[in-house]
């Protein structure tokens, strides 16, 4: 068998509740095959399954049924069997996958000792991006804006509006994601995808502070009202308007404040670091529920002026209730672009693809490999302090798919992994940390 490390990775899912969570919430009583919503926790464990070794459509999940898979792994269903079952899905079942998947993660919080330090300050980042479909029969594609190189384009595709929970120390997992015509706009169904990621970030231990980070598409009212409804802290960066341009205006030549940024240069054009500052400001004063904030403006050197008489500079401004200095918070701000490696993790894995036709499946297929994610990160927590930080594609070359060999002597299975494995130790750990000291690893050939 070529995926020995499905063992433990798949053994932390079932003892993070995987298989009650969706016998428990997911339930599929009209098909239009009898015989296609039968057993979903087999299923969707095994669509989970199927993606943890590297599966990134529904034929590729035919992957857990070569070699010697059946026999170490019960109740093994057919890519095409999982794909008739995809198709049955419709909106109310995808929102019951979503609660297995924020309680999973809670589950595995608490079992992994994933996202330290929860319990003193967490983090929430929301985005969208666009995943290019082809053909004409996707449900639900159609052209959205994207950038390319740097240039803004239109494409055909779906686009999955997901939200992350990170810590100082922990590397973020996803807590929700909800799939979206490519039309639609990047803050649509922003305000209660953070309020279930609040929540799920409470249930997790977050008893301190939390703090929901977002780029311009999602400073509006409903969003910055979801998270002062909700007691949390925000950073949401602010489109320029008439109003927050006067209020740039106000701001005095010496009020600017230099930001030493992790590995900063000084600017080639003035000689100095990139400088902000701050002013008080009333955010959605034309709606019924005002803001008043702090507006935190991060300016640049225009470069594109070259022939200029006098200084020309871009301003970036954010609104934040944040209590850290002026400076702090802009880096802060800045570091929402976390989300960024779940979003290239999930491209380079499950969400390579939108494998189905039909719009619901594929939103069941981007909650399977949201699930896949934090179950992955969990796993890598549970392995070493450098797999808790590492890639998706690192840790299935590493703890995942390590080919092994499957012998019964007096009935009980042996996996015989290779002697001079380079992760033999993180692996065997991963173990330990699974199934216990009293179980033991496998016996190396």
């Amino acid at each position: 068998m070529s995926c020995a490390g499905l063992v433990p990775v798949m053994a932390l899912a079932e003892r993070a509740g995987l298989s009650e969570l969706i016998s428990s919430k997911v339930a599929i009583t009209t098909t239009r095959v009898a015989s296609a919503a039968v057993n979903p926790a087999g299923k969707l464990t095994s669509i989970i399954a199927g993606m943890v070794a590297g599966a990134d459509s529904i034929d590729d999940l035919d992957v857990i049924r070569s070699g010697g898979m059946p026999r170490l792994f019960g109740g093994v269903y057919a890519c095409s069997t999982l794909g008739l079952f995809l198709r049955e899905f419709t909106h109310g079942h995808t929102r019951q996958l979503a609660s297995v998947a924020r309680a999973h993660l809670v589950n595995l919080v608490e079992r992994s000792g994933l996202l330290p330090g929860i319990d003193e300050q967490a983090f929430i980042d929301i985005d969208s991006l666009l995943r290019p479909v082809y053909g004409h029969t996707k449900q639900g594609a159609s052209f959205g804006h994207t950038k390319i190189a740097g240039r803004q384009v239109l494409r055909k595709g779906l686009s999955p509006l997901a939200t992350t929970i990170s810590t100082a120390d922990g590397a973020p997992v996803v807590a929700g994601i909800r799939l979206r015509a490519g039309r639609a706009g990047s803050g649509k169904g922003a305000a209660s995808m953070v309020r279930e990621a609040i929540g799920t970030a409470r249930a997790a231990g977050a008893s301190g502070q939390i703090l929901v980070r977002g780029d311009s598409a999602y400073g509006n009212s409903a969003m910055v009202g979801a998270c002062v409804q909700a007691g949390v802290r925000f950073s949401v960066g602010l489109t320029k308007n008439r109003a927050v341009h006067r209020a740039i205006a106000t701001i005095t030549d010496d009020a600017w404040t230099p930001v030493h940024y992790p590995g900063a240069v000084l600017d080639p054009d003035t000689g100095e670091l990139i400088s902000v500052a701050e002013v008080a400001f009333t955010a959605f004063a034309s709606t019924a529920h005002p803001v008043t904030a702090r507006l935190v403006v991060r300016r640049v050197r225009d470069r594109a002026r070259l022939a200029e008489l006098f200084p020309v500079w871009r301003y970036h401004p954010f609104l934040t209730n944040s209590s850290e200095k002026t400076a702090d918070a802009d880096i802060t701000h800045r570091r929402h672009a976390i989300i960024e490696t779940v979003f290239a993790d999930l491209i380079d894995g499950p969400l390579a693809h939108l494998p189905s036709g039909r719009f619901a499946a594929n939103s069941a297929w981007a909650l399977c490999a949201a699930i896949t994610h934090n179950l992955l990160r969990a796993a890598g927590t549970l392995t070493s302090s450098r797999h808790a930080l590492a890639r998706g594609a690192t840790l299935r070359r590493q703890i995942v798919t390590v080919p092994a060999r499957l012998t019964r002597p007096q009935r009980r299975r042996v996996l015989h992994l290779p002697a001079h494995w380079p992760w033999a130790e993180q692996w065997t750990a991963l173990w330990h940390n699974v199934f216990g000291p009293a179980t033991g690893p496998p016996i190396a050939a």
